[in-house]
């Protein structure tokens, strides 16, 4: 990453003209700065700060307003506000909990301040008539408007200058603290306004903002800057740099999409006849959306430029079909093909399903997971890599250096935001004479918004149309206080002849989770029900056992079957339409919205209870609203963004790029029209700046982009 670094920072310092003398501010170390030795310098490089350039680009988190002071009878509830008053008395109180209480008057109002941890020196420092200038956050009190441990200092009688600016609350790590942090930032500011950056977007983006000015303002905002603005991330300056940002994001997506594309890839051609043929012995029809994102990858295929296709569909779309059509053009070329899930009952599902639909055709198949063992494993990596198998199903541990393929064609990694960056590279490797066509799916709908950020490098096909005859599932919200009432539902829907899942979080009890683990919720409905065929299957369990009880469920030989989220991709049992899922508040909407997609799959109306744990958060209780007022998944998935952000929704592990200095999705999305444009101006009119701010915004995380 140094080097990379130093490239970029050469390449700058030429273009400005700075070939010799100075270095550039995009290269020089932090041991230029005083107060940065050895020590500081590798702490600070240890959090990702390397450069005088990196702390400029390591903006505030919010911001204090402590340019003025507000007279007491006029503070707010909530707020953040300078108050400044005379002592009149200090008291240690004994209650709940120890503690000295100052009151605080300036002829407007009076006000408590409230410490917990204080010294005798301190009580008797706060003395009536001392004159106290404090900072605080505002609360309701039982004596009225309170501080509770405020920062304060003694001041005279004449009045002493507030600050002229907005003060930064800046991200910290262990051993730097914000007055540190500060300090560190003030002094490349001040370096910035001496030797300013590169404007890399000059002559594209029109701004009132150039980049240096942007960067100054968001690190010390004036006295009656608009702080409503800078916390809702509106302000100009701070809109600015996320567009900025965005198209340095996007732009290193396209750079290595086309770096993919510039690769061979096998061609293969589509066979019609042959997909009629395999789509009429199926004991269902292909949906249109079906039909039409087949086409799409049909057509990619049969190209010599590696398919990059990602396929969206919800939950029940028919995902797996659209990647046996893609299976059989490949195999049909003379092509291996690797399909990836992420869990081992997933994976099983797509092994099942594809000997049931590839019977009639001349495709061998070889199963691999990290279960496998012994003389079964060697002969399953004897015939992927002698080419005897046409189709490898599996887990991670296709990505094993023992895993040889022999004509690797066409990698379909189902789920792929559960799998880590390196993993997915390891595996696309495996190809050695070129680049395998890759086609990604997710049952968990990505929003426009994330679409075009996260996967500029793919191809988009959505699955927008479920198979006929699914029908809503009814989602309704229950209180655990009523866990005996929808044991009682349980059982009675049971009784009627239907199946159902009870979805804990844990495998085992925790002291520290509030949630009912799996194997002791068993226990607790076997015994209780006893009438009913009650099984259990989570993770930890042995993978035989583990088919083994989803076989009997998926059969019907059991009627309730109590599963940790295990469960949340790939099982598909119609005869169950009921699911209580507890402590839904520890998920997210996404999975959840998975989870509830197991049910629903039949012919009977279908329902889904969470049963969460009181109290719930205001932000737990709009989450699960969502999912209890809609069944569509891209409102789900949306509602998801907003509540969560684009990190957790797609899973830090997934991009390696949301990790947004100072974008932020979706409040930023009315921006990426424009960044798709300035992105062609870029390259077609400066295509000698368009490294220098990739590397600016991104550095070595965009190796990691769109794989």
């Amino acid at each position: 990453m140094r080097q990379l670094r130093r490239e970029a920072a050469a390449g700058v310092a030429t273009q400005n003209g700075m070939a010799s003398g100075m270095a550039p501010i995009v290269a020089q170390e932090l041991t230029g700065l005083r107060g940065v030795g050895p020590k500081l310098a590798a702490r600070l490089e240890a959090y990702g700060i390397e450069r005088v350039e990196d702390l400029l680009f390591h903006f505030p988190l919010r911001y204090q307003d402590r340019t003025r002071v507000t007279p007491i009878g006029g503070l707010v509830e909530g707020s953040e506000a300078v108050v400044e008053g005379e002592v009149r008395g200090a008291d240690v109180t004994f209650g709940r909990r120890r503690s000295l209480l100052v009151v605080l008057q300036d002829g407007t109002g009076t006000l408590t301040l409230r410490f917990f941890h204080f010294s005798n020196a301190q009580k008797q420092a706060l003395r009536p008539g001392v004159r106290l200038r404090c900072f605080g956050q505002v609360r309701a009190g039982p004596r009225g408007a309170e501080l509770v441990h405020p920062e304060y200092r003694a001041v005279g009688p004449v009045p002493a200058p507030v600050e002229d600016r907005l003060t930064p609350i800046y991200p910290t790590t262990e051993g730097i603290g914000q007055q540190q942090g500060r300090k560190l930032c003030t002094q490349a500011v001040a370096l910035l306004k001496r030797q300013p950056p590169e404007d890399l977007l000059a002559g594209v983006d029109d701004d009132s903002f150039t980049l240096a000015e942007a960067i100054a303002y968001l690190h010390a905002p004036p006295a009656g800057a608009a702080l409503d603005a800078l916390q809702d991330g509106r302000h100009p300056a701070q809109l600015r740099l996320a567009r900025e940002e965005l198209l340095a994001h996007h732009l290193s997506l396209r750079h290595l999409r086309a770096r993919e594309r510039a690769h061979r890839a096998p061609a293969m051609a589509a066979d019609s006849a042959g997909l009629r043929d395999f789509l009429a012995r199926l004991p269902f029809a292909p949906t249109g959306a079906q039909e039409r994102v087949m086409a799409e990858i049909a057509a990619d295929l049969a190209g010599e430029a590696p398919m990059l296709r990602l396929v969206q569909g919800d939950v029940g779309s028919g995902k797996t079909l659209v990647a046996a059509a893609a299976a059989r053009q490949a195999i049909a070329a003379g092509y291996q093909v690797a399909i990836m899930a992420p869990t081992e009952l997933l994976a099983e599902q797509h092994r099942v399903n594809f000997e049931g639909w590839f019977a009639e055709e001349p495709v061998a198949i070889a199963w691999l997971s990290g279960r496998v063992k012994g003389v079964a494993r060697r002969e399953a990596l004897a015939a992927i890599g002698d080419g005897s198998a046409d189709l490898v199903v599996g887990t991670h541990a296709l990505f094993q250096d023992a895993v040889s393929f022999a004509r690797l064609g066409l990698l379909i990694v189902d789920e792929q935001h559960r799998f880590g960056v390196h993993q997915r590279l390891s595996l696309k490797d495996k190809a050695a004479d070129w680049r395998p066509h890759q086609l990604v799916m997710t049952a968990t709908p990505i929003p426009r918004t994330l679409s075009m950020v996260a996967y500029a490098d793919l191809d988009c096909s959505v699955i927008d149309e479920l198979p006929p005859g699914r029908k809503p599932v009814n989602t309704v919200l229950v209180d655990s206080a009523r866990r005996d009432t929808v044991i009682e539902r349980v059982a009675s829907a049971c009784a009627e002849g239907r199946q159902a899942y009870w979805v804990c979080t844990l495998v085992e009890e925790s002291d520290v989770l509030q949630a009912q683990a799996a194997e002791a919720t068993y226990e607790e409905l076997a015994a209780g029900l006893p009438a009913l065929r009650v099984g259990l299957v989570h993770g930890k369990l042995p993978a035989a056992r583990k088919a083994g009880v989803m076989a009997a469920f998926k059969a019907g030989e059991l009627d309730l079957l109590v599963a940790t989220t295990v469960i949340e991709v790939g099982v598909d049992v119609p005869r169950a339409s009921l699911m209580v899922i507890e402590n839904p508040e520890r998920l997210g909407l996404a999975q959840l919205h998975q989870l509830r997609g197991r049910v629903g799959r039949g012919s009977a109306a279908s329902h889904c209870v969470l049963l969460y744990q009181s109290p719930l958060s205001a932000n737990g209780r709009e989450r699960l609203q969502a999912l209890r007022k809609s069944n569509d998944g891209f409102f789900i998935a949306r509602k998801d963004l907003e509540l969560r952000g684009p990190g957790e929704v797609l899973g830090t592990r997934q991009t390696g790029l949301m990790d947004f200095r100072v974008a932020r999705l979706p409040e930023h999305e009315d921006l990426l029209d424009a960044v798709q444009e300035q992105a062609a101006a870029l390259s077609q009119r400066y295509p000698e700046r368009v490294a220098p701010l990739i590397e600016r915004w991104t550095g070595a995380r965009q190796v990691f982009a769109g794989v």
